[in-house]
């Protein structure tokens, strides 16, 4: 294989690399190029151009779109090995939502053109693709209805664990929302989500040292999500 195909960790090396040989090879190899966001930053706006596959190498990102009013509704949540850029590029030829750095991030792009084209080409890694679009839709369908089924507390809770035990892999962490986007991720008011909080810690379930969260007794906050 070509060293400078050494994609490290990067699910790019499953989807892309080891279903290429030849010239498309050649073209994800010199073609890939990485960028870098400061927490904050857009990443991709709702209603450019596709122009990119975008893959989150490393970081954190929000998925979500703004209505009519400028409200904001978060889709999902991104980490690294995400191909944020997989809900529209197949559909249509603008994006349907934008995405925003939550951490500082690195994204890894190729050309859009170049994708269609291997993927015409190419039965196995249309195949391929076909599965990581799968695999992304039935996240955020299986999260909206986990979400919405669940009392107000219960949201927050299983927001929280959902943190600790898919991302960061501990029981404390620096939240990456603000309690509106917690708000907007789960459907409540802000209010709402500030309240659940603060009942939370009172009862001494978490302790808040600003947007440090600690979870003190995950028991408890696990059947608080399941629960309400």
């Amino acid at each position: 294989m070509d060293p400078s195909c050494n994609c490290e960790l990067c699910e790019l090396r499953e989807l892309l690399v080891a279903n290429l040989e030849g010239d498309h090879l050649d073209i994800i190899c010199s073609g890939k190029v990485e960028k870098e966001y400061k927490q904050g930053e857009s990443i991709i706006k709702e209603g450019t151009l596709i122009k990119d596959f975008t893959y989150l190498k490393s970081g954190l990102v929000k998925l979500f779109r703004t209505d009519s009013s400028g409200k904001e509704q978060i889709i999902t949540i991104a980490k690294p090995f995400d191909y944020v850029s997989l809900l529209s590029v197949f559909s249509n030829n603008r994006y349907n939502y934008s995405v925003t750095a939550l951490e500082d991030s690195v994204t890894c792009h190729l050309k859009m053109n170049d994708i269609r084209t291997m993927a015409e080409d190419n039965g196995t890694l249309a195949l391929s693709l076909l599965k990581n679009m799968s695999r992304v839709a039935d996240k955020i369908i299986l999260d909206t209805l986990e979400i919405r089924k669940k009392h107000l507390r219960g949201r927050v809770a299983y927001l929280l664990i959902y943190f600790s035990q898919n991302v960061y892999y501990s029981p404390e962490f620096d939240l990456p929302l603000t309690r509106k986007e917690m708000a907007e991720f789960v459907g409540m008011t802000t209010e709402n989500v500030i309240r659940s909080l603060s009942e939370l810690r009172r009862d001494g379930i978490l302790k808040i040292y600003g947007k440090t969260i600690q979870i003190i007794n995950m028991d408890t906050l696990k059947s608080i999500a399941e629960f309400g």
